[in-house]
């Protein structure tokens, strides 16, 4: 039999504070959540959470920067397998299906964006993953051929942000309606 240590707990309550909060961003609003609602929710009294962090907003934004670096992580497994450009693209949309605006993870990345406007830490963590996503993704493109894979991938990446905020808009946006235009943008250009 284990015996779970100080360590052990505060980890675990770290977690559970992290995961909490990710889930009320996304119900709530960024805005709304408090540390009152989070501890609350979290099952831990609001001392522990100033205890684990510095602030509400720096655990708002670990919470929501883990969740978005897990969700681009995911999304750069789809191209290990993809062997040619337009495969790529279309495994890309693919998953961007799991995401029709008004699930979790779309709302807490719109949730984040916007924070990111009035926050400037949010804003220069939240660019640092996104850069590196890109530089990612461009690096594939160029090796599998795409002319200009740097501003490709950066309008591409951008593409697939803008669909995700609009569908909690309009659902009819799926990615199957942005496909052949999203494909096109990566497959046909010509070299320079």
């Amino acid at each position: 039999m284990s015996v779970r240590t100080a360590a052990d707990r505060g980890r675990e309550v770290r977690l559970q504070l992290l995961n909490t909060a990710a889930e009320l961003i996304a119900e709530l609003g960024w805005n709304a959540v408090s540390t009152r609602i989070l501890a609350e929710r979290a099952g831990v009294t609001p001392g522990l959470v100033h205890y684990h962090f510095p602030s509400l907003q720096a655990l708002l934004r670990d919470a929501a920067l883990g969740m978005i670096s897990d969700l681009l992580s995911a999304t750069e497994l789809i191209f290990e397998d993809a062997r040619a450009l337009g495969t790529g693209v279309d495994r890309m949309l693919d998953s961007l299906a799991a995401y029709p605006g008004r699930d979790s993870p779309s709302l807490l990345f719109i949730e984040t964006c916007l924070a990111a406007t009035r926050d400037e830490t949010l804003r220069v963590e939240l660019l640092g993953l996104t850069d590196e996503f890109r530089r990612r993704l461009a690096r594939w493109l160029g090796e599998h051929g795409a002319s200009t894979p740097h501003d490709t991938a950066s309008v591409l990446a951008a593409a697939i942000n803008g669909v995700m905020i609009h569908r909690a808009l309009n659902p009819e946006l799926t990615s199957s309606a942005v496909a052949s235009v999203l494909r096109r943008l990566v497959t046909s250009l010509p070299k320079p």
